[in-house]
Protein backbone atom coordinates (compact mmCIF):
# COMPACT_ATOMS: atom_id res chain seq x y z
CA UNK A 1 0.00 0.00 0.00
CA UNK A 2 2.73 2.41 0.96
CA UNK A 3 4.55 1.60 -2.29
CA UNK A 4 1.37 2.37 -4.30
CA UNK A 5 0.87 5.70 -2.53
CA UNK A 6 4.48 6.67 -3.25
CA UNK A 7 3.93 5.80 -6.93
CA UNK A 8 0.79 7.93 -7.15
CA UNK A 9 2.51 10.84 -5.43
CA UNK A 10 5.48 10.59 -7.79
CA UNK A 11 3.09 10.53 -10.77
CA UNK A 12 1.51 13.82 -9.71
CA UNK A 13 4.85 15.45 -8.88
CA UNK A 14 6.06 14.72 -12.40
CA UNK A 15 2.89 15.23 -14.46
CA UNK A 16 0.94 17.96 -12.64
CA UNK A 17 3.21 20.85 -13.74
CA UNK A 18 3.05 19.55 -17.32
CA UNK A 19 -0.76 19.39 -17.20
CA UNK A 20 -1.06 22.85 -15.67
CA UNK A 21 1.31 24.21 -18.33
CA UNK A 22 -0.82 22.72 -21.06
CA UNK A 23 -4.00 24.22 -19.62
CA UNK A 24 -2.57 27.63 -18.76
CA UNK A 25 -2.66 30.33 -21.48
CA UNK A 26 0.58 30.51 -23.40
CA UNK A 27 2.76 33.47 -22.53
CA UNK A 28 3.41 35.67 -25.58
CA UNK A 29 7.09 35.97 -26.38
CA UNK A 30 8.40 39.52 -26.62
CA UNK A 31 9.30 40.59 -30.13
CA UNK A 32 13.09 40.85 -30.32
CA UNK A 33 14.05 44.14 -31.97
CA UNK A 34 17.53 45.52 -32.65
CA UNK A 35 17.98 49.22 -33.45
CA UNK A 36 21.20 50.37 -35.05
CA UNK A 37 21.58 53.53 -32.93
CA UNK A 38 19.95 55.45 -30.11
CA UNK A 39 17.60 57.71 -32.09
CA UNK A 40 15.95 54.80 -33.90
CA UNK A 41 15.89 52.85 -30.63
CA UNK A 42 13.86 55.57 -28.95
CA UNK A 43 11.37 55.63 -31.82
CA UNK A 44 11.03 51.84 -31.61
CA UNK A 45 10.50 52.06 -27.85
CA UNK A 46 7.72 54.63 -28.30
CA UNK A 47 5.92 52.31 -30.74
CA UNK A 48 6.70 48.91 -29.20
CA UNK A 49 6.50 49.74 -25.52
CA UNK A 50 6.53 46.66 -23.27
CA UNK A 51 5.73 44.33 -26.15
CA UNK A 52 9.26 44.37 -27.56
CA UNK A 53 12.65 43.41 -26.19
CA UNK A 54 14.91 46.13 -27.55
CA UNK A 55 18.67 46.09 -28.07
CA UNK A 56 20.63 49.12 -29.29
CA UNK A 57 23.94 48.73 -31.10
CA UNK A 58 25.31 52.31 -30.91
CA UNK A 59 24.20 53.86 -27.65
CA UNK A 60 23.81 57.43 -26.38
CA UNK A 61 26.58 59.83 -27.43
CA UNK A 62 27.95 57.13 -29.75
CA UNK A 63 29.20 57.83 -33.28
CA UNK A 64 27.72 55.43 -35.83
CA UNK A 65 30.09 56.73 -38.52
CA UNK A 66 33.09 55.09 -36.87
CA UNK A 67 31.46 52.37 -34.77
CA UNK A 68 33.02 48.89 -34.73
CA UNK A 69 30.61 46.06 -33.85
CA UNK A 70 31.29 43.74 -30.92
CA UNK A 71 30.64 39.99 -30.56
CA UNK A 72 27.66 40.87 -28.37
CA UNK A 73 26.22 42.87 -31.26
CA UNK A 74 26.48 39.84 -33.52
CA UNK A 75 24.61 37.74 -30.96
CA UNK A 76 21.86 40.36 -30.61
CA UNK A 77 21.40 40.57 -34.38
CA UNK A 78 21.45 36.78 -34.73
CA UNK A 79 18.64 36.43 -32.19
CA UNK A 80 16.55 39.33 -33.50
CA UNK A 81 13.16 39.15 -35.20
CA UNK A 82 13.50 42.67 -36.63
CA UNK A 83 16.58 44.83 -37.22
CA UNK A 84 15.85 48.55 -37.67
CA UNK A 85 18.48 50.63 -39.48
CA UNK A 86 18.49 54.15 -40.86
CA UNK A 87 19.62 53.24 -44.35
CA UNK A 88 21.05 55.74 -46.87
CA UNK A 89 24.42 54.11 -46.12
CA UNK A 90 24.57 55.71 -42.67
CA UNK A 91 25.60 52.59 -40.77
CA UNK A 92 28.62 51.33 -42.69
CA UNK A 93 29.10 48.47 -40.24
CA UNK A 94 25.66 46.92 -40.74
CA UNK A 95 26.21 44.81 -43.89
CA UNK A 96 29.19 42.91 -42.48
CA UNK A 97 27.53 42.57 -39.07
CA UNK A 98 24.39 41.09 -40.60
CA UNK A 99 26.46 38.71 -42.70
CA UNK A 100 28.62 37.64 -39.77
CA UNK A 101 25.62 37.07 -37.51
CA UNK A 102 23.81 34.80 -39.93
CA UNK A 103 20.54 36.37 -38.79
CA UNK A 104 17.21 35.58 -40.37
CA UNK A 105 15.67 38.79 -39.02
CA UNK A 106 13.77 41.20 -41.21
CA UNK A 107 16.12 44.14 -41.99
CA UNK A 108 14.13 47.38 -42.22
CA UNK A 109 15.45 50.73 -43.47
CA UNK A 110 13.29 53.18 -41.55
CA UNK A 111 14.21 56.14 -43.79
CA UNK A 112 12.43 54.47 -46.71
CA UNK A 113 10.03 56.96 -48.27
CA UNK A 114 11.67 60.23 -47.26
CA UNK A 115 12.77 62.73 -49.90
CA UNK A 116 16.58 62.44 -49.70
CA UNK A 117 18.97 65.37 -49.86
CA UNK A 118 22.08 65.07 -51.94
CA UNK A 119 25.18 64.96 -49.77
CA UNK A 120 27.23 68.08 -49.14
CA UNK A 121 29.85 68.80 -51.73
CA UNK A 122 33.20 68.16 -50.07
CA UNK A 123 34.47 66.04 -47.21
CA UNK A 124 35.88 69.21 -45.65
CA UNK A 125 34.01 72.52 -45.95
CA UNK A 126 30.34 71.58 -46.16
CA UNK A 127 27.26 73.75 -46.23
CA UNK A 128 23.80 72.44 -45.50
CA UNK A 129 21.96 74.56 -48.00
CA UNK A 130 18.35 75.55 -48.04
CA UNK A 131 18.83 78.10 -45.30
CA UNK A 132 16.65 81.17 -45.50
CA UNK A 133 15.25 80.04 -48.83
CA UNK A 134 13.72 76.92 -47.29
CA UNK A 135 10.25 77.08 -45.84
CA UNK A 136 8.49 74.83 -43.35
CA UNK A 137 7.75 71.59 -45.15
CA UNK A 138 9.17 72.89 -48.44
CA UNK A 139 9.92 70.34 -51.12
CA UNK A 140 12.74 71.01 -53.54
CA UNK A 141 12.53 70.38 -57.24
CA UNK A 142 13.43 66.92 -58.36
CA UNK A 143 15.58 65.61 -61.12
CA UNK A 144 14.33 63.12 -63.67
CA UNK A 145 14.97 60.20 -61.32
CA UNK A 146 12.72 61.45 -58.54
CA UNK A 147 15.62 62.69 -56.39
CA UNK A 148 16.05 66.25 -55.12
CA UNK A 149 18.01 68.52 -57.40
CA UNK A 150 20.07 71.55 -56.40
CA UNK A 151 19.57 71.17 -52.65
CA UNK A 152 23.24 71.43 -51.63
CA UNK A 153 25.91 73.93 -52.43
CA UNK A 154 29.43 72.83 -53.27
CA UNK A 155 31.00 70.57 -55.84
CA UNK A 156 31.83 66.90 -56.28
CA UNK A 157 28.67 65.48 -54.68
CA UNK A 158 30.18 61.97 -54.46
CA UNK A 159 33.41 63.00 -52.73
CA UNK A 160 32.32 62.66 -49.08
CA UNK A 161 33.86 59.84 -47.13
CA UNK A 162 32.33 56.34 -47.03
CA UNK A 163 28.76 57.42 -47.77
CA UNK A 164 26.52 57.28 -50.79
CA UNK A 165 25.08 60.06 -52.87
CA UNK A 166 22.54 61.17 -50.27
CA UNK A 167 22.76 62.75 -46.83
CA UNK A 168 21.65 60.05 -44.37
CA UNK A 169 20.75 62.33 -41.43
CA UNK A 170 17.07 62.46 -42.37
CA UNK A 171 15.82 62.27 -38.77
CA UNK A 172 16.84 65.93 -38.31
CA UNK A 173 13.42 66.87 -39.67
CA UNK A 174 10.48 66.00 -37.43
CA UNK A 175 8.40 65.52 -40.57
CA UNK A 176 10.83 62.83 -41.74
CA UNK A 177 10.65 61.28 -38.29
CA UNK A 178 6.97 60.64 -38.97
CA UNK A 179 7.98 58.57 -42.00
CA UNK A 180 10.45 56.66 -39.81
CA UNK A 181 7.73 55.88 -37.29
CA UNK A 182 5.30 54.77 -39.98
CA UNK A 183 7.91 52.29 -41.21
CA UNK A 184 8.54 51.05 -37.66
CA UNK A 185 4.83 50.49 -37.06
CA UNK A 186 4.58 48.50 -40.27
CA UNK A 187 7.69 46.43 -39.47
CA UNK A 188 6.50 45.51 -35.97
CA UNK A 189 3.01 44.69 -37.19
CA UNK A 190 4.34 42.40 -39.91
CA UNK A 191 6.55 40.59 -37.41
CA UNK A 192 3.94 40.38 -34.64
CA UNK A 193 0.40 40.51 -35.98
CA UNK A 194 -1.11 39.60 -32.62
CA UNK A 195 0.07 42.88 -31.08
CA UNK A 196 -0.39 45.04 -34.18
CA UNK A 197 -3.22 46.97 -32.56
CA UNK A 198 -0.93 48.00 -29.71
CA UNK A 199 1.78 49.14 -32.11
CA UNK A 200 -0.70 51.14 -34.16
CA UNK A 201 -2.22 52.79 -31.08
CA UNK A 202 1.17 53.68 -29.61
CA UNK A 203 2.45 54.79 -32.99
CA UNK A 204 -0.51 57.03 -33.75
CA UNK A 205 -0.16 58.77 -30.39
CA UNK A 206 3.53 59.27 -31.05
CA UNK A 207 2.88 60.60 -34.57
CA UNK A 208 0.57 63.24 -33.09
CA UNK A 209 3.41 64.36 -30.81
CA UNK A 210 5.79 64.52 -33.77
CA UNK A 211 3.38 66.66 -35.79
CA UNK A 212 3.11 69.08 -32.88
CA UNK A 213 6.90 69.07 -32.50
CA UNK A 214 7.35 69.91 -36.19
CA UNK A 215 5.04 72.91 -35.86
CA UNK A 216 6.74 74.02 -32.64
CA UNK A 217 10.24 74.00 -34.14
CA UNK A 218 9.06 75.76 -37.31
CA UNK A 219 7.52 78.55 -35.22
CA UNK A 220 10.73 78.96 -33.19
CA UNK A 221 12.89 79.22 -36.30
CA UNK A 222 10.51 81.65 -38.05
CA UNK A 223 11.01 84.02 -35.12
CA UNK A 224 14.70 84.37 -36.06
CA UNK A 225 15.36 87.16 -38.60
CA UNK A 226 16.28 85.65 -41.99
CA UNK A 227 19.64 87.42 -42.09
CA UNK A 228 20.60 85.80 -38.77
CA UNK A 229 19.85 82.20 -39.74
CA UNK A 230 23.42 81.03 -40.39
CA UNK A 231 25.38 78.96 -37.85
CA UNK A 232 28.38 76.62 -37.63
CA UNK A 233 28.29 73.03 -36.35
CA UNK A 234 30.93 70.31 -36.25
CA UNK A 235 29.88 68.15 -39.20
CA UNK A 236 27.29 68.31 -41.96
CA UNK A 237 24.51 66.57 -40.06
CA UNK A 238 21.79 69.23 -40.21
CA UNK A 239 20.89 69.46 -43.88
CA UNK A 240 17.36 68.18 -43.28
CA UNK A 241 16.89 70.59 -40.38
CA UNK A 242 18.02 73.32 -42.75
CA UNK A 243 15.56 72.36 -45.46
CA UNK A 244 12.65 71.96 -43.04
CA UNK A 245 13.18 74.99 -40.82
CA UNK A 246 15.24 77.52 -42.79
CA UNK A 247 18.51 77.56 -40.82
CA UNK A 248 21.76 77.30 -42.80
CA UNK A 249 24.58 75.26 -41.24
CA UNK A 250 28.26 75.51 -42.12
CA UNK A 251 30.56 72.68 -41.01
CA UNK A 252 34.30 71.95 -41.16
CA UNK A 253 33.60 68.22 -41.49
CA UNK A 254 31.45 66.61 -44.14
CA UNK A 255 28.64 64.09 -43.91
CA UNK A 256 30.83 61.60 -42.03
CA UNK A 257 32.86 62.38 -38.91
CA UNK A 258 35.70 60.11 -40.09
CA UNK A 259 36.74 62.51 -42.87
CA UNK A 260 39.31 65.04 -41.63
CA UNK A 261 39.03 68.48 -43.27
CA UNK A 262 42.12 70.03 -44.80
CA UNK A 263 43.73 73.21 -43.49
CA UNK A 264 42.47 74.97 -46.63
CA UNK A 265 38.91 73.84 -45.90
CA UNK A 266 39.06 75.19 -42.34
CA UNK A 267 40.59 78.46 -43.52
CA UNK A 268 37.83 78.84 -46.10
CA UNK A 269 35.16 78.25 -43.46
CA UNK A 270 36.73 80.84 -41.15
CA UNK A 271 36.79 83.37 -44.00
CA UNK A 272 33.17 82.57 -44.87
CA UNK A 273 32.08 82.90 -41.24
CA UNK A 274 33.66 86.35 -41.05
CA UNK A 275 32.28 87.54 -44.38
CA UNK A 276 28.74 86.28 -43.82
CA UNK A 277 28.52 87.21 -40.14
CA UNK A 278 27.64 83.74 -38.86
CA UNK A 279 25.38 84.12 -35.85
CA UNK A 280 26.46 81.21 -33.64
CA UNK A 281 28.86 78.27 -33.41
CA UNK A 282 28.12 74.89 -31.81
CA UNK A 283 29.88 71.71 -30.86
CA UNK A 284 28.18 68.33 -31.26
CA UNK A 285 27.94 65.54 -28.75
CA UNK A 286 29.69 62.99 -30.99
CA UNK A 287 32.61 65.00 -32.40
CA UNK A 288 36.03 66.17 -31.28
CA UNK A 289 35.75 69.81 -30.14
CA UNK A 290 39.23 70.80 -31.37
CA UNK A 291 38.18 72.18 -34.75
CA UNK A 292 35.23 74.11 -33.38
CA UNK A 293 37.43 75.70 -30.71
CA UNK A 294 39.94 76.67 -33.41
CA UNK A 295 37.26 78.26 -35.57
CA UNK A 296 35.77 80.06 -32.57
CA UNK A 297 39.19 81.45 -31.62
CA UNK A 298 39.91 82.60 -35.18
CA UNK A 299 36.54 84.31 -35.60
CA UNK A 300 36.29 85.72 -32.08
CA UNK A 301 33.06 83.83 -31.50
CA UNK A 302 31.97 82.10 -28.31
CA UNK A 303 31.10 78.41 -28.50
CA UNK A 304 27.46 77.91 -27.65
CA UNK A 305 25.59 74.88 -26.38
CA UNK A 306 26.29 71.38 -27.64
CA UNK A 307 23.92 70.17 -30.37
CA UNK A 308 22.83 66.54 -30.55
CA UNK A 309 23.22 65.32 -34.10
CA UNK A 310 23.69 61.56 -34.58
CA UNK A 311 22.92 60.28 -31.09
CA UNK A 312 20.80 61.01 -28.05
CA UNK A 313 22.21 62.00 -24.70
CA UNK A 314 22.24 59.67 -21.74
CA UNK A 315 19.08 59.31 -19.66
CA UNK A 316 20.05 62.20 -17.38
CA UNK A 317 20.96 64.52 -20.26
CA UNK A 318 18.83 67.09 -22.11
CA UNK A 319 18.27 64.91 -25.18
CA UNK A 320 17.31 61.51 -23.78
CA UNK A 321 14.52 61.02 -26.32
CA UNK A 322 14.10 62.04 -29.95
CA UNK A 323 11.47 64.66 -29.07
CA UNK A 324 13.70 66.05 -26.32
CA UNK A 325 16.66 66.17 -28.72
CA UNK A 326 14.87 68.09 -31.44
CA UNK A 327 13.29 70.54 -29.00
CA UNK A 328 16.61 71.04 -27.19
CA UNK A 329 18.51 71.71 -30.43
CA UNK A 330 15.90 74.19 -31.65
CA UNK A 331 15.90 76.02 -28.32
CA UNK A 332 19.70 76.12 -28.29
CA UNK A 333 19.83 77.61 -31.80
CA UNK A 334 17.15 80.18 -31.05
CA UNK A 335 18.72 81.17 -27.74
CA UNK A 336 22.25 81.47 -29.17
CA UNK A 337 21.07 83.78 -31.93
CA UNK A 338 18.29 85.73 -30.21
CA UNK A 339 19.35 85.56 -26.58
CA UNK A 340 17.52 83.80 -23.79
CA UNK A 341 18.03 81.28 -21.00
CA UNK A 342 20.28 78.95 -23.01
CA UNK A 343 22.27 81.62 -24.85
CA UNK A 344 25.19 81.71 -22.44
CA UNK A 345 25.32 77.97 -21.89
CA UNK A 346 28.78 76.66 -22.66
CA UNK A 347 29.31 73.34 -24.32
CA UNK A 348 31.01 70.75 -22.11
CA UNK A 349 34.75 71.29 -22.23
CA UNK A 350 34.44 74.56 -24.18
Amino acid sequence: MARRLRSVALFYVITLPMLLGAWAPAQARELRVVASFSIIADMARQVGGDHIRLATLVGPDGDSHVYEPTPADAVAVAEADVVLVNGLQFEGFIPRLVQASGTRARLVEVSRGIEPLEAAGRAGLAEAAGGAEAGHGAHGQQDGHGHPAGQQQGSEPHAHHHHGKYDPHAWQSARNAQVYVGNIIQALCEADQADCGVYQSNGNAYLARLRALDDEIAAMMRAIPPDRRRVISSHAAFGYFSRAYGITFLAPEGISTDADPTAADVAALIAQARAQQVAAIFMENITNPRLIRQIADETGMRVNATLYSDALSGASGPAATYVDMMRYNANAIRAAIMGGPAAGRQAPGA
